[in-house]
C-alpha cells in the first residue's frame, strides 16, 4: 500500500473520531468552551507519546517498513487527523473577539500544558512497558 494511502485512511478515521468527540462534548458541556478540541488534542498527544515510545523501543535504532507504515497510519494519519491546531487557533481567536479573555487564557494555557504533559506521560508509560 502506498504511503499516501496509509496517511489518507488514518486521517479519515482520525478526523471522523474528532468530529464524533466534538459532537459528544457539545451535548455534554456548555458550548462556550471548546472541550472537544481540548480533549482531542490532549488525548492525541498522550497517544502520540505511547506510539512514539513503542516504535522507538521496538526499532532499537533500525526502523522497518512495517513500523514506518504503522507510524504513517497511526501517527501522521489517525492522530494527525484527530488532533487539530487549526481548530484550536480558530477557537482561541473567536474567544478574543468575544472578549472572553479568561476563557482564552484558560484554553490556551490548558491546551499547551496538558498536551505537553500528556505526551510526556505517554512516552514514559510506553518506555516503561516496552523497554528491554
Amino acid at each position: 500500500m502506498s504511503s499516501v494511502l496509509y496517511v489518507a485512511l488514518g486521517g479519515a478515521l482520525g478526523a471522523s473520531a474528532r468530529y464524533g468527540l466534538g459532537q459528544v462534548a457539545t451535548r455534554v458541556f456548555d458550548g462556550n468552551f471548546p472541550v472537544g478540541t481540548l480533549s482531542a488534542n490532549v488525548l492525541g498527544s498522550a497517544l502520540m507519546g505511547l506510539l512514539f515510545g513503542y516504535l522507538s523501543s521496538v526499532a532499537n535504532g533500525q526502523a522497518t517498513s512495517g513500523q514506518d507504515n504503522l507510524y504513517l497510519f497511526l501517527g501522521v494519519g489517525l492522530l494527525g487527523g484527530f488532533t487539530t491546531f487549526s481548530t484550536f487557533s480558530l477557537d482561541s481567536i473567536m474567544m478574543l473577539e468575544r472578549k472572553a479573555y479568561g476563557a482564552f487564557m484558560s484554553y490556551a494555557g490548558l491546551s499547551l500544558v496538558l498536551s505537553l504533559l500528556a505526551i510526556m506521560l505517554g512516552l514514559w508509560v510506553s518506555r516503561e512497558i516496552f523497554s528491554t
